[in-house]
């Protein structure tokens, strides 16, 4: 573990395996950089040659294509992009994040959202805890990107159906995508290793582990039905919606896997049945809202991506 005594501020980066255009890739660079990340470590899991010229001339980005030379030199490449990931994040924990103290895992379409500054907050913890856990705020899809849930706890469950009256009782906490969160992790740790949503250090899974009560990871899981639709059978194959996650409630109660409902309204009802699944569950409506409101689930997070690429990275047009 650093030896470091305690201070004010913490210096914080974050790694990340990206597999996207130039655009979502430097949006979500250029709101780190505006956060007060101190480094970033970005993998390219597929060529983006716009992107990496912008990035590679970043004095705080360190960015590493992900090609057939990287991965030889690796051993060999990973079929799974969660093998991938973890990879990746693990190798720049131990190989390159000598810089910060703390070090986040997190995907393209994940925002951090910190009340105070996220440096204040990290020096704040303990120095027991090696683990801090980010928890997620989902997007609401196709309204002005500011509207984000947050995901019913166990103690509550009767408000999923209340928010989400066909489908909430089919959902974890009434999230499409998953409510782990990401870790921040300290680094310096000999032999931890990094998962997408967990650490480990000689078996044992979120070692000295805290909650970042103050931070909100925005989850940008849908921006619009077309973007649903253009993800949907990735995911309902190899990603979150993939046959072998377990259902939100017991078998014995009605449960289905997120994979078995979307299957069965597919078939059953076709592009109508999907479209009414997202209409209530991920759709930014004046209903919805109301009712997370109520709940006291409603998050409104502006983050003025676009606006944030601009300052950071000028020349990309």
């Amino acid at each position: 573990m650093n030896g470091a005594p305690a201070c004010n501020t913490a210096s914080w980066g974050i790694v990340s395996t990206i597999k996207a255009d130039a655009c979502d890739i430097l949006d979500f660079a250029s709101h780190y950089l505006e956060l007060g990340a101190h480094r970033l470590f970005l993998y390219l899991d597929a060529p983006c040659s716009a992107a990496f010229q912008h990035l590679k001339a970043h004095p705080k980005i360190r960015v590493t294509a992900c090609d057939d030379a990287y991965w030889k030199r690796q051993g060999n490449r990973p079929k799974k992009h969660q093998v991938r990931q973890t990879a990746n994040a693990t190798r720049a924990y131990h190989r390159q994040a000598k810089d910060v103290d703390w070090l986040l895992h997190c995907d393209v379409d994940e925002f951090l959202w910190s009340s105070s500054p996220a440096a204040a907050e990290l020096a704040a913890l303990p120095p027991d805890v090696i683990c801090a856990r980010v928890r997620p705020a989902e997007a609401l899809a196709g309204g002005d990107g500011s509207a984000f849930k947050g995901y019913v706890p166990p103690s509550r469950r009767a408000g999923a159906g209340r928010l989400y009256p066909q489908f909430g009782g089919y959902l974890n906490g009434g999230f499409l995508s998953h409510l782990h969160g990401k870790l921040f992790c300290r680094t310096g740790i000999e032999g931890l290793e990094l998962r997408i949503h967990h650490a480990y250090l000689a078996g044992q899974a979120n070692p000295g582990s805290a909650e970042l009560a103050g931070m909100d990871l925005c989850h940008v899981h849908a921006r619009d039905w077309l973007s649903w639709q253009g993800h949907y059978r990735y995911r309902l194959q190899k990603g979150s919606y993939r046959p072998e996650l377990k259902p939100a409630r017991p078998r014995e109660d009605g449960g289905l896997t997120v994979h078995e409902l979307l299957s069965k309204l597919e078939t059953e009802q076709g592009e109508a049945g999907l479209r009414s699944f997202f209409d209530e569950v991920c759709a930014d409506s004046p209903g919805l809202r109301a009712r997370l409101q109520a709940e006291g689930l409603l998050k409104i997070r502006r983050l003025e991506l676009e606006a944030k690429r601009r300052k950071h990275f000028p020349g990309f047009r």
